[in-house]
C-alpha cells in the first residue's frame, strides 16, 4: 500500500511535499495509518487531536495514546478538550453535528495561527459509500451523490482511493497500533447502521463493491461537471448582482427546459430546504417569499430576488439625534453642517431650513400610513404610492430610511425625495445642509 500511497501523493498531491501539513489524527486505525504514511513519504506534518469527551476514560487513553504516537514520529501534537454534549444541547444540534463543527473550526483556527496550508484527514473509500447511501437515504441532489471530494479548499483527504481493508492490511503487516473506539459497532447511529447492515449484504451481491463504486462516482462526478458548466453559462444570460443582492430574470429562467434544475443548482449553498416553494416563486404573485436560515427570496414582477438575511432586525427602533449633532454613524452615516444659502443639488444631500425643523429628529424605516409631500409636486403623497411608482422591489423598500422631525413628520426619504415643507429658500439664512454618505 505504501508504493501505491507514494504514486497517489505525486500524481494528485504532488503540491504537499514542500508545504506545512497539519493532520486530524483520533487515535482509530485511519488517521494511524495515515500519519504514518505521511511519515514514510517525510512530508512536513504536525498532529492535532480533539477529546471530545464522549467516552469518559476511553477519550483521555486515546489522547494519551496519540501524544506517545507522536513522540514516537517527532511530530509536533496539538490537543484540545471539548464539552461536546453541552455545545450540541446549546446548539440544539446532534452530538456527530456538533463534534464535527467543534474540530473543523478548531483545525482552521490551527491552520490560521500557525500556519498550515493544508490539513489531511483519513477519509476512505468505505466512508465514500456509506456517505452516499446515508444521502440516497435522505433524498438529496446529483452533487449528493458525487462522493466525499479529495481536495475542498485547504482539506485534503489522500485515502479516499484506499478501502478499509486495505488500510487495515496494511497496518497489520507493518505491526502498527492504533485505538478501538467500540461506539462504532453500535447500530444506533445510521452512519454505523448501513456499514454493519447494509453494506455486507451489497459486497455479498457484488464482490467487487467498490471498484463498481468508484466508476459510478466518476461518471455522477462528469455528470455534475457538465451541469455546473450549463449552468454557468445560462447564469451570465439570467442573474445579475448588484450590492449584495442577486437579481434572477424569470422571462428566461421560464425558457429552460428545466427551470428547477437551474434554480436548485444556482440557490443550493444557500441552504434552501423547502424547493417546491422555491419553484413556485415563478408564478407566484408578487411580494411572495421563501427564507432559509440565512437567505430570502422574493418574487418581484419581472424577478426573484436573492438578498441575506440582516443579522440585526432595525426596522422597529428610532433613532434620535439632537440639534446640535454634527454626524452619527449608525445605523445610517448623515452628516449634518450650517453652509452658505448656495445650494448644490444631488440625491446624497438636502437643503433645509432649521427653524423649521422640529427636535430631535428621527431617523426610522417607513411604515404603512406614511405621508409626505414631495419636492416639485402639488399636494402629498403617500410613501407606499410613491414606492410603487418608482417600481422599488420588496427589498429596495426595506433598506430605505426617512428622517423625520419630533411630531414623525417626514423630512427625507433617504438619497431619493425631499418633502417640500422643510425646504431651504433663497431667503434662508445658513441653511442647515444634510449628508448621506455611503
Amino acid at each position: 500500500m505504501f508504493q501505491k500511497f507514494s504514486n497517489h501523493i505525486d500524481n494528485h498531491f504532488p503540491f504537499l511535499k514542500d508545504k506545512k501539513l497539519l493532520i486530524a489524527i483520533s487515535g482509530g486505525l485511519d488517521s494511524v495509518v495515515l500519519t504514518h504514511l505521511c511519515n514514510q513519504l517525510k512530508l512536513s506534518v504536525s498532529l492535532a487531536h480533539c477529546n471530545f469527551k464522549l467516552r469518559n476514560k476511553e477519550s483521555d487513553l486515546d489522547e494519551k495514546f496519540v501524544i506517545k504516537f507522536a513522540q514516537i514520529l517527532d511530530n509536533h501534537i496539538f490537543t484540545i478538550h471539548f464539552d461536546t454534549e453541552i455545545y450540541a444541547q446549546k446548539h440544539k444540534t446532534s452530538i456527530q453535528i456538533a463534534a464535527r463543527k467543534l474540530r473543523y473550526q478548531w483545525f482552521q483556527e490551527l491552520a490560521t495561527t500557525q500556519q498550515f496550508d493544508y490539513i489531511l484527514t483519513a477519509h476512505h473509500a468505505d466512508d465514500n459509500l456509506e456517505t452516499f447511501l446515508i444521502n440516497l437515504t435522505r433524498g438529496s441532489g446529483l452533487e449528493g451523490f458525487t462522493g466525499i471530494p479529495e481536495k475542498n479548499g485547504n482539506i485534503i483527504r489522500p485515502l479516499l482511493p484506499f478501502s478499509r481493508a486495505e488500510i487495515l492490511e496494511y497496518a497489520k503487516e507493518i505491526h502498527l497500533e492504533w485505538r478501538e473506539d467500540f461506539s462504532n459497532a453500535s447500530t444506533k447511529y445510521i452512519r454505523n447502521k448501513i456499514r454493519h447492515q447494509i453494506v455486507p449484504i451489497l459486497i455479498e451481491i457484488n464482490p467487487s463493491l467498490l471498484d463498481s463504486f468508484s466508476k459510478t462516482l466518476t461518471n455522477l462526478q462528469e455528470s455534475q461537471q457538465l451541469i455546473e458548466d450549463t449552468v454557468q453559462e445560462y447564469s451570465k444570460e439570467i442573474i445579475s448582482n448588484e450590492k449584495g443582492v442577486v437579481w434572477f430574470e424569470i422571462s428566461k429562467i421560464n425558457q429552460l427546459r428545466n427551470p428547477k434544475v437551474f434554480l436548485y443548482q444556482t440557490l443550493k449553498d444557500f441552504h434552501f430546504k423547502e424547493w417546491d416553494n422555491v419553484y413556485e416563486l415563478l408564478s407566484a404573485q408578487s411580494g411572495k417569499q421563501v427564507f432559509s436560515n440565512s437567505h430570502v427570496l422574493l418574487k418581484d414582477r419581472k424577478h426573484l430576488i436573492l438578498t441575506a438575511i440582516q443579522s440585526s432586525k432595525l426596522d422597529k427602533f428610532l433613532f434620535k439625534i439632537e440639534e446640535n449633532q454634527e454626524e452619527i454613524l449608525f445605523p445610517i452615516h448623515l452628516y449634518f453642517e450650517q453652509v452658505d444659502s448656495e445650494i448644490i443639488k444631488n440625491n446624497q444631500s438636502i437643503y433645509t431650513d432649521k427653524t423649521l425643523l422640529k427636535f430631535p429628529l428621527i431617523l426610522r424605516k417607513w411604515e404603512n400610513g406614511d405621508y409626505f409631500y414631495p419636492t416639485g409636486m402639488q399636494g402629498k403623497k403617500k410613501v407606499s404610492k410613491y414606492f410603487k411608482d418608482e417600481k422599488f422591489s420588496l427589498f429596495e423598500k426595506e433598506n430605505i430610511w426617512l428622517l423625520c422631525t419630533a411630531e414623525n413628520e417626514v423630512i427625507w426619504i433617504i438619497n431619493l425625495r425631499q418633502d417640500r415643507r422643510f425646504l431651504a429658500s433663497k431667503a434662508t439664512n445658513s441653511p442647515l445642509k444634510i449628508t448621506y454618505k455611503t
